[in-house]
């Protein structure tokens, strides 16, 4: 992670970290879907909680482990008496909201990426050994009387490791014994283990729903670039808030002006853009701006597939997707979006010149558009 993203980022956790949010908007239905299952009496021991990057899977995690965590213990609570929950919230002032919050609830683990601090950003993967210790701690007599609860927060990224030391917990799981798994692409995991999971899927929020919520946590960004980035964003309102503190959609704009050019790129602008993204290895530009280049051309491929424009993020995309279209077919502009992933993939990979790269991406929008 680059120096100047991760400045930016305390601000946005403070207010949506998922263990420190109290507030959950716009999954009411899988809010519900959980209660259901709490109040039947027969709450499946494992979830596997997926969906687009940014839409809330941690939150509600998260928010659906401190519920738990403050109810009895297995077999009393429901079956003596108590009228059934109707909902999943605990304020920021209960005990459990304030342990989980901190890091210091004794039933709860969370498993996540963590930080490698010589190239000052996340680990590719979950490590092996932070996975074996959930079964351990399930196993184990609750701290406080009542459920244990383990987090997997990115369970995609676990290795295969990984994965068959969850499989073994789930295979026997323990009483009174909660485990979560927020993943991305729950599809991608291994069929042995969503089969053993009751599946919970979230759907992305309305570009309304996001609006509101930058209204609310960017409350310095106007009302036109909001609605731009709820757009950049297709309804994850943790991708708007990132791509806000990282001058995203500066950079988007820029990047749209540079396309629309095609087919003939002017090539001053072309090595301007290239220098204002790698100028500085650490500030982030240059991973924002390939992150776009490759969704803008994905989205591209979506919506000549469709036979419809999306609408516009900024103006005069419609124009530009039409002018291409016209250049060439579905099947060569998918072609050159993998060219241009594979490209930035080896770019990571083999530490090619930052530059030369982006120079390469654009040409080969250059080439199948002339």
């Amino acid at each position: 992670m680059s120096k100047a993203r991760a400045a930016a980022e305390p601000a946005a956790e403070d207010a949506l970290a998922p263990r420190r949010n109290p507030d959950l908007i716009g999954h009411e239905e899988s809010e519900q879907i959980l209660l259901e299952a709490w109040n039947s009496g027969r709450l499946p021991h494992a979830w596997l909680i997926g969906g687009t990057p940014g839409t809330g899977k941690a939150t509600l995690a998260f928010r659906f482990a401190r519920f738990v965590l403050s109810q009895e213990a297995p077999g009393e609570g429901l079956f003596g008496g108590n009228a059934p929950a109707t909902s999943l919230y605990l304020s920021a002032g209960h005990p459990v909201f304030r342990r989980v919050a901190s890091g210091g609830h004794a039933d709860l683990l969370t498993v996540e990426r963590q930080r490698d601090e010589k190239r000052d950003r996340l680990k590719r993967d979950i490590a092996v050994d932070d996975v074996r210790k959930i079964g351990p701690f399930l196993r184990r007599t609750s701290a406080e009387g009542g459920w244990r609860v383990a987090v997997i927060d990115g369970a995609d990224r676990m290795n295969l490791s990984g994965l068959n030391a969850i499989l073994k917990i789930l295979e026997e799981p323990p009483a009174g014994a909660l485990l979560l798994l927020v993943s991305d692409n729950p599809g991608g995991m291994l069929p042995t283990i969503r089969s053993r999971c009751r599946k919970l899927n979230l759907k992305t929020l309305p570009e309304e729903t996001v609006v509101n919520l930058l209204i609310q946590h960017r409350p310095t960004v106007v009302d036109e670039d909001r609605l731009a980035l709820a757009r950049l964003a297709e309804g994850s309102v943790g991708r708007a808030i990132q791509l806000s503190d990282a001058g995203g959609l500066a950079l988007y704009r820029e990047m749209i002006a540079l396309l629309s050019a095609l087919p003939r790129l002017d090539i001053t602008a072309a090595h301007a853009f290239g220098d204002k993204l790698t100028r500085k290895q650490d500030d982030g530009l240059y991973e924002t701006a390939t992150e776009l280049l490759v969704w803008w051309l994905a989205r591209f491929a979506r919506s000549l597939a469709r036979g419809q424009w999306p609408a516009e993020v900024v103006p005069g995309e419609a124009a530009l997707m039409t002018r291409l279209a016209n250049a060439r077919g579905l099947e060569r502009w998918v072609e050159v979006w993998e060219k241009v992933q594979r490209l930035f993939a080896r770019a990571e990979s083999a530490n090619l010149d930052r530059k030369q790269v982006v120079l390469n991406a654009l040409a080969a929008l250059e080439s199948a558009a002339t």
